[in-house]
């Protein structure tokens, strides 16, 4: 019975390098939408999705931006 002797701590670090690999992922289509603009093909799609988040959260984003930046601290850990 292999099943009982599953390893929940390799599943642990598995989800959080891919956590870390699509964090990277986001940023990087995030600072690409800023270069060229919300039309480009999928870099726009997730620029505008987050600017949307930023402005439905609070008054110019401001307490998304603080609530992001204290998760990424956090999973700066």
């Amino acid at each position: 019975m292999k099943f009982f002797n599953f390893d929940f701590n390799k599943l642990k670090n598995f989800l959080s390098k891919l956590t870390e690999v699509l964090l990277l992922f986001v940023a990087a289509a995030l600072l690409l939408g800023v270069l060229f603009g919300p039309d480009s093909a999928f870099i726009g799609g997730v620029y505008q999705n987050f600017a949307k988040i930023l402005t439905d959260l609070g008054q110019d984003g401001v307490i998304a931006l603080v609530s992001i930046a204290i998760i990424f601290a956090i999973l700066k850990k």
